[in-house]
C-alpha cells in the first residue's frame, strides 16, 4: 500500500512541486491550504502516514498548527519546511513535535530523505506502542488488523464478550490469530493489565499436564524439588488462554471441569484446594462436537467452554485485509531487521491477494518476513515470494568491464553456459552465441532495472551507479520514456 503524505502549504506552486517529487517515488499525496485544514484532514483520515508542514502561513502559523496536532493526540510524524533556516525556528519546531525539517527550495533528494526518515520514526513509535500494549496485556480490538466483514463481526462479538466474564471458545483454523483475539478480549475488559497466561494444551507432556496446569507441592513426586504454582495460579486475577483445548487428555478434562465449576484447583500433593479467580478463554482448530460424539472430549466440559463461541475467519475469507496485514508486517520487520522496504509492487500485491494461504495469517507473516530479509529493493516484487510465484530473483547484469571479459571468454563457454546466458533477464550473447552490441545490452539492462525497482528512478540510478540526469538521458536515447510513465 502506498504511503500517504499530507502537504500543508499556502503556496500552490510549492505544493505541486513537492507532490511531483513524492508521486514519482510512489507516494500518495493529499493537500491542505492552511493549518486548520490540515488539522481537519488529520482528524478525519487515519490513513495519513506523514505531514509536510510549512511554518510560515497566513492565519494559523505552522508552529501553532503543529502544537494543535499534538494537543489533540495525533502522533503522525511531521516534517516542517521554511524559507528561513534560523536555529531558533528549528528548535521551536522540534520542541513542538516535528521529526525533521528542510529549507525551501529543497532538492528532491533532501525532501525524500526527510520524508523517509519521518516515516521510519513513525513506524518505530508505533511499534514501541504495540510492544508496550502487548507486554502490559492491554491489546484492544483497535489493534486487530483488518476492516473486512468477517473481522467486523469478530470485533462486535469480542467487545460484547469483554463486558462480562462469560467463557469464550474461539474457533478457527491454525494460524488465524486466535490468541490475538483472546488478548483483545482481555485488553478490552476490566481485567486489562492483569496477567494473561497462554497454554498450548497440545504441547504439554501427558505426564506433566496436571502439574503444569494446577501446580504441585515440593516432594509430591520424584523430581519435584521445589513448589510450582501452575498456570491457574499464575493467571490469578487475569485470563487463562487454553489453546488447542481439544488436545487435553480425558482425565485432565475432568479436573479442568471442576476448576471451572468450583473456581478452585487441587495442586499435586496439596492437602487442601486453592481458590483462583481466573477467566477462561479457550480455542481449538478441531470440531469439538465431533470429538464429543467420538468420546474423545467430555460433553459436560464442551458445554461449559462453548458458552460464547467466536468464529475466527481464515485469511482466504478476508482477502480485503491482506494489503493492510502486509503493510503492518513490512513496517514491523523493517524495524526488527533494520531494512527500508517501502512496500509491495502492484503485481506482487495482486498475486498475494489471490493466493489461498492455507497457513493463514501466520504463513503470510513468515512469507513477508523472508522477503524483507532477502530483498535489496525498495519495493517487494513477485520473485521475492518464490514459494507462491514460482519465480526466482533475476540475476543482475554484469558491469561494462565484465561484459568485455564475457565476450573474450565466449568461445570457450559450454553449451549449458550458452543456454543459461540466453535465458538470463539481460542477455549477453545473441542467438548465434556471439557478444551482443554494448548499446543493446545497456538498453535491456535499463529496461530490466526499471521493472525490478517499479519505476523508482532514484533507486534505479543508484543501483546502476549513474546520476539521475544521466539515467533520464539514456532512457530518452533508448526510447524507454513510455515504460517510465507506465511504471510511474
Amino acid at each position: 500500500m502506498a504511503k500517504t503524505i499530507l502537504i500543508c502549504d499556502d503556496d500552490p506552486t510549492q505544493r505541486r512541486l513537492i507532490q511531483a517529487v513524492l508521486e514519482r517515488e510512489g507516494f500518495s499525496v493529499m493537500h491542505a491550504e492552511n493549518g486548520s485544514q490540515a488539522v481537519e484532514r488529520l482528524s478525519q483520515n487515519s490513513g495519513i502516514d506523514a505531514v509536510i508542514l510549512d511554518l510560515v502561513m497566513p492565519g494559523q502559523s505552522g508552529i501553532d498548527t503543529l502544537k494543535e496536532i499534538r494537543a489533540v493526540g495525533i502522533r503522525t510524524p511531521v516534517v516542517v519546511l521554511t524559507a528561513s533556516g534560523g536555529i531558533d525556528t528549528v528548535v521551536k519546531a522540534m520542541q513542538a513535535g516535528a521529526q525533521d525539517f528542510f529549507i525551501k527550495p529543497a532538492s528532491p533528494e533532501r525532501i525524500l530523505v526527510s520524508v523517509r526518515n519521518a516515516l521510519q520514526m513513525g513506524d518505530m513509535v508505533a511499534e514501541v506502542a504495540r510492544l508496550k500494549k502487548h507486554t502490559g496485556n492491554r491489546i484492544g480490538f483497535d489493534d486487530l488488523i483488518g476492516t473486512s466483514g468477517p473481522m467486523a463481526l469478530v470485533r462486535r462479538l469480542g467487545e460484547r464478550a469483554a463486558k462480562s466474564s462469560i467463557p469464550v471458545l474461539i474457533l478457527g483454523e491454525s494460524g488465524v490469530g486466535k490468541e490475538l483475539i483472546a488478548r483483545a478480549i482481555q485488553g478490552s475488559s476490566e481485567r486489562a493489565g492483569k496477567p494473561f497466561v497462554a497454554v498450548n494444551c497440545g504441547a504439554l507432556p501427558e505426564n506433566l499436564v496436571e502439574s503444569i496446569l494446577f501446580g504441585h507441592e515440593k516432594g509430591s513426586f520424584t523430581g519435584a524439588s521445589d513448589k510450582h504454582l501452575g498456570k491457574f495460579q499464575e493467571a490469578h486475577g487475569g485470563t487463562l488462554f487454553l489453546d488447542e483445548v481439544g488436545e487435553l487428555p480425558l482425565d485432565m478434562q475432568v479436573k479442568l471441569l471442576r476448576a471451572l465449576q468450583e473456581g478452585e484447583i487441587d495442586p499435586v500433593g496439596s492437602k487442601r484446594p486453592i481458590k483462583v479467580d481466573v477467566r477462561i478463554i479457550s480455542a481449538t482448530n478441531r470440531n469439538l462436537g465431533d470429538q464429543v460424539k467420538a468420546g474423545a472430549f467430555r460433553e459436560d466440559l464442551f458445554y461449559r467452554l462453548n458458552v460464547f463461541p467466536i468464529e475466527a475467519p481464515s485469511l482466504r475469507e478476508r482477502r480485503d485485509d491482506i494489503p493492510a496485514l502486509i503493510d503492518h508486517f513490512v513496517r514491523r520487520f523493517n524495524i526488527e531487521e533494520g531494512k527500508r522496504v517501502t512496500g509491495v509492487s502492484s503485481e506482487a500485491m495482486q498475486m498475494l491477494c489471490a493466493y489461498d494461504w492455507p497457513g493463514n495469517v501466520r504463513q503470510l507473516e513468515n512469507t513477508v518476513y523472508r522477503a524483507i530479509v532477502l530483498s535489496d529493493s525498495p519495493y517487494l516484487q513477485a520473485f521475492d515470494f518464490p514459494a507462491i510465484s514460482g519465480q526466482v530473483a533475476p540475476m543482475m547484469a554484469p558491469a561494462e568491464g565484465q561484459v568485455v571479459a564475457l565476450g573474450q571468454a565466449a568461445a570457450s563457454l559450454t553449451e549449458e553456459h550458452h543456454e543459461a546466458l540466453h535465458d538470463a533477464p539481460v542477455r549477453i550473447l545473441d542467438d548465434a552465441g556471439h557478444l551482443r552490441k554494448l548499446e543493446d545490452i545497456e538498453r535491456d539492462l535499463i529496461e530490466h532495472a526499471i521493472g525490478v525497482y517499479a519505476g523508482h528512478m532514484s533507486e534505479v540510478a543508484r543501483r546502476l551507479g549513474i546520476g539521475r540526469s544521466t539515467l533520464y538521458r539514456k532512457v530518452r536515447d533508448c526510447g524507454l520514456e513510455g515504460l517510465v510513465k507506465e511504471a510511474g
